[in-house]
């Protein structure tokens, strides 16, 4: 079991962070007998995961139903695939973009290499 500081450094998120993601439902820490926090590796797992989502590009009001997904068990499944694959494809699409971008860079750069080389040669 870990106290509120401890599993912050665990985890490298502030300890205000952990409170508004306890406040979103996303993590449900135990109590000691003291009503303090305990948390456990399998709490900095799903952290981990959160962190992954968040990483890549899902809305926290996704993450949060995920989460309660999660926390209704295997039943949720399907469920659980959809937001998934929901990301996934807006992922798809952000990679089309940037694709395009990269190709009109790398045109640009030809084109000012064929003109450079054609400079060069001019000499």
């Amino acid at each position: 079991m870990y106290s509120i500081g401890e599993f912050s450094k665990l985890v490298a998120l502030p300890i205000d962070t952990l409170r508004y993601y306890e406040k979103l439902d996303l993590i449900t820490p135990t109590r000691s007998h003291t009503n303090k926090r305990e948390y456990t590796d399998a709490d900095a797992n799903w952290i981990a995961f959160i962190k992954r989502l968040k990483s890549t590009g899902m809305p926290m009001k996704q993450i949060q139903s995920y989460s309660a997904l999660r926390d209704l068990g295997d039943a949720t499944i399907d469920e659980r695939l959809d937001l998934l694959a929901q990301q996934r494809l807006r992922l798809k699409g952000q990679q089309q973009i940037i694709q395009q971008h990269l190709d009109f860079l790398d045109q640009k750069i030809d084109t000012y290499h064929q003109r450079k080389e054609a400079l060069n040669q001019n000499k």
